[in-house]
């Protein structure tokens, strides 16, 4: 009697070392995700990490349930319901405010993944850069190249053949009545215009990314023109600062668009070791973080365009606005939610 019992110990010991051996990686890897959410929240997380979340957890819960009926060695099952316990409250938990998740989008998620596509970013600044500055060499040295990179929609009165106290009165108090209206009326149509542009972007990443590399220099080019349409008139320095307090704003919020173009423009033709759906479905999450956070952007360049710019007139303090918000944006990108880059998704 004591001999069956003997033997059937070590088959006891061996049946669960082997249950153990076979799921200790999953478990592991379970249990290293719950202590980086238990420590720094969800956002620690990459995207294919929240993914697998679910999966081990469930994978967990089976272990649990058969080590219970088969009652396997009880330090294994302590264990395991120790692990439950604490995935369960990581994925089932009570779910954080709005505002924390508002918060932590800003503060954390949208700056990192800026920095993480900055390549990206940069070449959409870059080529918006480059159709502004062709905008303005090509209009200045022949006028009428107007009318070919503007048109009579995207001019809205404005042209070479305007006078240039018409053009100057826009830049402050409107060109009928002494008033804003049109001030009003052509601040509007630019913000839109940006708007459209941003996320037309956006969208057409799904073409390979090609008509996004066309729309971000075609909207450089059209800020280049009517820039020289100005600058013709000795009005340049006046229009720029009229221009960049919101401007800088707001172009960054285009170029963000158009960066989110680009990587699922990339993901489509390089998906690189999964299917292109898969790399889509990968990279596309990231890409709509870039995407709302631009629209947040458009919002405040909207209200620094319909409040701030229409009520200040003194060329000075605009360029001192626009200054700051540059040095703003520059810190923000490059410093804020730097403290998790290393687990920024990816």
């Amino acid at each position: 009697m004591s001999g069956s019992s003997t033997a059937a110990t070590p088959a006891f010991t061996l049946k669960s070392a082997q249950f153990r051996r076979e799921r200790e990686r999953s478990w592991a890897e379970l249990e290293e995700l719950v202590a980086r959410i238990e420590k720094s929240g969800l956002a620690s997380l990459t995207a294919e990490e929240i993914g697998r979340l679910p999966t081990l957890y469930r994978g967990a819960v089976g272990s649990l349930s058969v080590a219970s009926a088969i009652s396997l060695d009880r330090n294994l099952l302590l264990y395991l319901e120790a692990l439950v316990g604490r995935a369960y409250l990581c994925i089932y938990g009570t779910k954080q405010p709005a505002w924390r998740a508002v918060a932590e989008f800003f503060l954390a998620r949208f700056p990192r993944t800026v920095r993480h596509y900055f390549g990206f970013v940069a070449a959409a600044i870059l080529l918006t850069l480059l159709g502004t500055w062709a905008g303005y060499r090509l209009t200045l040295k022949d006028p009428e190249r107007f009318y070919s990179f503007m048109g009579e929609e995207l001019a809205q009165g404005r042209s070479p053949a305007a006078k240039t106290s018409e053009l100057r009165a826009i830049l402050y108090k409107g060109a009928e009545g002494g008033d804003r209206s049109m001030l009003g009326v052509f601040a509007t149509f630019l913000f839109t215009h940006n708007a459209k542009v941003g996320m037309l972007c956006f969208a057409l990443g799904f073409a390979a990314g090609v008509p996004v590399l066309f729309l971000l220099f075609q909207n450089g080019l059209f800020l280049g023109t009517l820039a020289a349409l100005y600058a013709s008139r000795g009005l340049g320095s006046e229009f720029w600062a009229w221009i960049l307090p919101h401007g800088i704003t707001e172009l960054t919020a285009v170029c963000l668009c158009g960066a989110a173009g680009l990587v699922i423009g990339r993901a489509l033709v390089f998906p690189g070791r999964h299917d292109r759906l898969a790399a889509l479905a990968r990279e596309g999450r990231q890409a709509v973080l870039l995407a709302v956070g631009a629209v947040a952007m458009l919002l405040l360049a909207g209200l620094i365009e319909g409040i701030f710019r229409q009520l200040v007139q003194a060329p000075a303090v605009r360029y001192l606005v626009a200054d700051a918000s540059l040095v703003f944006w520059l810190f923000y990108f490059l410093f804020v939610g730097r403290r998790g880059d290393g687990e920024a998704e990816r």
